[in-house]
């Protein structure tokens, strides 16, 4: 995605998320979410990451664009993008930036089927799409139940988890893994993408064991920040200071 593209995505998210904020609240609810990003996995499980207006304004425009650029560089560092796939499956895609960077990575951008629980994130991933001249739709669902055997070529398939096994109960996410672990075995692509920090991810090393039967790989990854001065000025007013991109990584492509 060329650099000018981004800086106007990123105007447009300003324009579309402070048309009802000023910027101290912004700031305010920035600082906030950032808070919530280090309490404890149940509280993010209950939805608390987006229990306000001036949460969902934070996330979808300062941690949308930053999941953006993270993932389009692991993306580029896997030649993921090289891969001829005709629909990424974004499951919990939140406000559809995971999928959206995978596919304007691509030379021909694949499909994007986006499915989440939370009816705002799907509307905001729906907007992504169009604003990013993207085929793609979102709908509200949930992502334990995401129908693999309606997969029907899975060379061509792939299947996204961005920021979204850590936040799901122990049950469900013991009911996803074997559900991922099927269409990785099948043949599908497969990228999950959680923050590098290892605290209250146990469920990890069991997930890197049984997907590496598949032939998934685990990878932690680190990337130079190099931000837009949009994103910059809303990091320093909530007191935030991003030099890198970090991810942690599952991938079989």
């Amino acid at each position: 995605m060329p650099r000018e593209r981004f800086d106007a995505w990123v105007a447009a998210l300003e324009e579309r998320h402070l048309a009802n904020l000023t910027r101290s609240e912004l700031t305010r609810a920035l600082r906030a979410l950032s808070s919530c990003y280090v309490e404890r996995r149940e509280k993010l499980a209950g939805g608390a990451a987006l229990d306000g207006a001036g949460k969902r304004a934070a996330f979808g425009l300062f941690y949308g664009p930053m999941h953006f650029l993270t993932i389009d560089a692991i993306v580029r560092a896997l030649l993921a993008h090289e891969r001829p796939i005709t629909t990424i499956h974004d499951l919990g895609c939140g406000t559809g930036v995971g999928g959206a960077a995978w596919a304007l990575a691509a030379a021909t951008p694949p499909s994007i089927a986006g499915l989440d629980r939370n009816a705002w994130a799907v509307a905001e991933a729906n907007w992504t799409y169009r604003e990013l001249g993207l085929r793609g739709t979102a709908r509200v669902g949930d992502l334990v139940r995401f129908p693999t055997f309606q997969i029907s070529k899975f060379p061509h398939e792939a299947v996204l988890l961005a920021y979204a096994v850590n936040e799901l109960p122990d049950t469900a996410r013991t009911a996803l893994l074997e559900r991922v672990a099927d269409a990785a075995a099948k043949g599908a692509a497969l990228l999950i993408v959680e923050p590098i920090a290892k605290r209250d991810r146990g469920w990890w090393p069991e997930w890197a064991s049984r997907l590496s039967t598949a032939g998934v790989v685990e990878r932690e990854w680190r990337f130079e920040a190099v931000l837009p001065p949009a994103l910059r000025l809303i990091a320093k007013g909530a007191g935030l200071d991003p030099r890198e991109l970090t991810a942690r990584t599952l991938s079989r492509l």
